[in-house]
């Protein structure tokens, strides 16, 4: 089983837990692999055991927030291997404190390892995959940004605004064969460390996430998916609008919205809006406008 021979994949992160896993099965699946880690010493173990295996592999220590150092690793990855082909953004830190109790300095150390990491991350390959026409990107986001959880505001945050950015790459890589997902993994790593008891913990390792990947990495992924994975079970999350309820304007258009509140929360016929604009679109055709007439020219 070797869908991915002859491609190359970074893997940010990568020295231990979720991300080692994500190293090895892209190596399973014939990819050659540069391991990342802050820690050089892990990120060289990582790829000593998948040299070990028959695979192909380079570490690189450094941060992913310092874009020297993203620079050097993937200069390194085409002087060795000639191309980039796969960006796992995983990179991740916490700093988990209730909203009252959190400085400055908590949330803005995680968004720059989550947020900031990946876009340092994504640029310095982003031109390289324009050229070649083709790249898979994926974006490590969580339940934690998807639908929120108690201590983690920073964290949610920076996961969520992953989503963000990974709708808008999809679109803007679309015709150059870029495609970019989500991966919202859930795992016994040491970043959940005495969160879940032994049975969830088992129940929940990490490599059973990373079979996620080829899904969102072959030649037939997708792009704009958000993959939710863990202890074997796998399930896509949306980011869908309902119909809606056209109130207009007008002095009392305030007090319409309340009293239309269940209604305009009805999730029969609810959609995927295809982007932003798409969005625009529909709440202008059902205020009157003609969708011949949105546009100017």
């Amino acid at each position: 089983m070797m869908e991915l021979r002859d491609r190359t994949a970074i893997v940010t992160g990568a020295g231990q837990g979720l991300g080692r896993c994500h190293a090895l099965e892209l190596a399973r699946l014939g990819a050659r692999v540069v391991v990342n880690d802050v820690n050089g010493e892990n990120a060289e173990g990582v790829a000593a055991e998948i040299r070990a295996g028959g695979g192909e592999a380079t570490a690189f220590a450094g941060s992913v927030t310092d874009e020297g150092q993203v620079a050097e690793m993937v200069g390194g990855a085409m002087a060795s291997f000639g191309r980039v082909d796969i960006l796992i953004n995983n990179a991740g830190i916490l700093r988990d404190k209730s909203f009252s109790k959190m400085d400055f300095d908590d949330f803005r150390q995680v968004v720059d390892v989550h947020l900031m990491g990946a876009v340092i991350c994504t640029k310095s390959v982003w031109e390289i995959m324009r050229a070649q026409r083709y790249g898979r990107i994926v974006m490590t986001t969580s339940s934690s940004g998807l639908y929120g959880n108690f201590g983690q505001s920073n964290y949610g945050a920076a996961k969520m605004a992953l989503v963000g950015l990974m709708q808008t790459l999809s679109l803007e890589g679309e015709k150059y064969g870029i495609r970019v997902n989500c991966l919202a993994p859930t795992a016994g790593t040491q970043m959940t460390q005495g969160l879940f008891s032994s049975e969830a913990d088992r129940t929940l390792a990490p490599d059973l996430a990373s079979k996620g990947l080829l899904a969102l990495v072959g030649d037939s992924a997708p792009t704009r998916s958000i993959l939710c994975a863990g202890a074997g079970h796998f399930a896509r999350a949306n980011i869908t609008m309902t119909r809606g309820v056209q109130i207009g304007g007008g002095e009392e258009a305030a007090e319409r919205v309340v009293e239309a509140w269940e209604k305009i929360s009805d999730r029969s016929g609810e959609a995927v809006p295809g982007s932003g604009f798409a969005q625009v679109e529909q709440v202008l055709v059902s205020a009157g406008v003609a969708a011949d007439a949105i546009l100017t020219g």
